[in-house]
């Protein structure tokens, strides 16, 4: 299997079945990791690069099949491998339908294990041959975004084309539309993904340490400086570095960032001396860039060489065919966290999600299932959805909003506009900011 160990994720909960299949599959030279239920494993699938999954189907709680489902939406190219003491061809057929790619039956001896290993690792290289678009396949998973809409179809398509190349590349979206969803997508979906992957909310780092943060420092640049250090920039050598709010990078940081781009080196505050970096750039924005540049906010070259690939995540009101996709991905993910199992939703609380016209996109959806899977016994139902969506009952057929809907948007446009700032967001609603702090809350 090469010079590189392959990471196989190994979930039943027989710890001695656990334990035989790690003595027989390290002694192959794999490298791997163990789950004793279907929740761990999805703590480890979340936070690791899995090359194979082999899955237990009864457990208790949440089962192997689901397991399975889960792992086909999410993980579509990963080979899925079943070891099970319940053989039966009704058994078989539902596994294979829930996306394995092979059956072994215990017990079983290594050289059977070593083989059904071997054969998952093919199929899974056969599954990783890509489809082009044209061929009409709908993909409705896409490293961890999901979709079916022509608006996503768009982006995953653009992602195609620039995962397997370093060119740098512009995301424009409103907040909470996935931006970091779709840089972590064109990294870790072509050849660069065991490379580092560093994202860097340029907003959140305070203008004078923007540029040290960046890229690095040496010993005696600045007060403080008691030692040379690195930077983002170094940290993602030979991978990407994701500049989420790229609209507020300080003048300093936008300089050396277009010589970066031009030169392909940094040099360290304080230092003479340049360092040649091979890496991908990604940067990210919710504001207008064009309308910073008049205002000499932002560089006019800069932005040019930011976008020499653009893409626009539309927002979810321009995409409202994907919600019900989007709203089984919330409900298997905090159904199986916070209940241990997968829940459902009511065709009430479904239309009233369908109706509303989500001022903060995927992620507030994201957060109004993630409560109400909290609040539900059971099934998900209207009573479980906050308040303010609810108003829209009144309104079943008309398009129509209330009031405070309309209120809350055009604050959060104004605070977008102002770039979070209350002072100036208050002055344009022409309140005070004691009576804006109320309205937010």
């Amino acid at each position: 299997m090469g010079l590189r160990k392959e990471n196989i994720l190994l979930v039943d909960d027989d710890i001695d079945i656990l334990e035989l299949l790690q003595r027989h599959l390290q002694s192959m030279d794999y490298h791997t990791y163990k789950a004793v239920s279907v929740k761990e494993a999805l703590y480890i699938l979340k936070d690791t690069f899995i090359d194979l999954l082999i899955t237990d189907i009864q457990m208790p709680e949440v089962d192997g099949l689901q397991l399975l489902k889960f792992t086909n939406e999410h993980y579509p190219e990963m080979p899925k491998l079943v070891v099970t003491g319940y053989p039966s061809v009704d058994g078989a057929l539902e596994t294979f339908k829930s996306g394995a790619t092979d059956y072994l039956t215990k017990p079983f001896t290594k050289e059977e294990l070593k083989k059904a290993v071997e054969k998952a690792f093919e199929q899974g290289a056969k599954r990783k041959t890509p489809k082009p678009q044209t061929q009409g396949a709908v993909k409705n998973v896409y490293a961890d975004m999901v979709g079916e809409s022509e608006a996503f179809l768009k982006v995953t398509d653009i992602i195609e084309r620039v995962k397997d190349n370093k060119a740098t590349v512009l995301i424009k979206g409103e907040s909470g539309t996935g931006k970091e969803l779709v840089a972590r997508a064109i990294h870790y979906s072509g050849k660069f993904s065991r490379a580092p992957f560093v994202a860097v909310n340029c907003a959140a780092i305070p203008e004078n340490l923007q540029e040290a943060e960046l890229f690095g420092y040496v010993k005696g640049a600045f007060t403080g400086a008691n030692e040379n250090r690195t930077g983002f920039f170094q940290a993602a050598d030979g991978g990407t570095l994701f500049l989420d709010e790229i609209g507020t990078a300080s003048s300093a940081v936008q300089t050396k960032l277009l010589r970066t781009l031009q030169e392909k080196e940094i040099t360290k505050v304080g230092s003479r001396k340049s360092e040649k970096v091979d890496i991908r750039i990604i940067a990210a924005t919710n504001s207008d860039l064009q309308e910073d540049i008049q205002k000499k906010n932002f560089r006019e070259d800069l932005y040019y060489r930011l976008t020499v690939v653009e893409i626009n995540v539309p927002p979810l009101r321009e995409r409202k065919s994907d919600i019900p996709l989007l709203v089984e991905k919330f409900l298997r993910k905090y159904g199986v966290e916070y209940k241990d199992r997968l829940l459902r939703i009511s065709p009430d609380a479904f239309r009233i999600l369908e109706r509303y016209h989500w001022p903060g996109n995927i992620r507030e959806l994201e957060n109004i299932i993630q409560r109400a899977v909290i609040m539900t016994d059971g099934l998900v139902d209207v009573d479980d959805l906050p308040e303010n969506l609810k108003y829209q009952i009144a309104f079943p057929d008309t398009g129509f909003r209330t009031l405070r809907e309309m209120e809350k948007e055009y604050v959060q446009r104004v605070l977008a506009h102002t770039r979070g700032n209350k002072t100036k967001a208050a002055e344009i609603l022409q309140i005070d900011r004691k009576t804006l702090r109320d309205k937010l809350k």
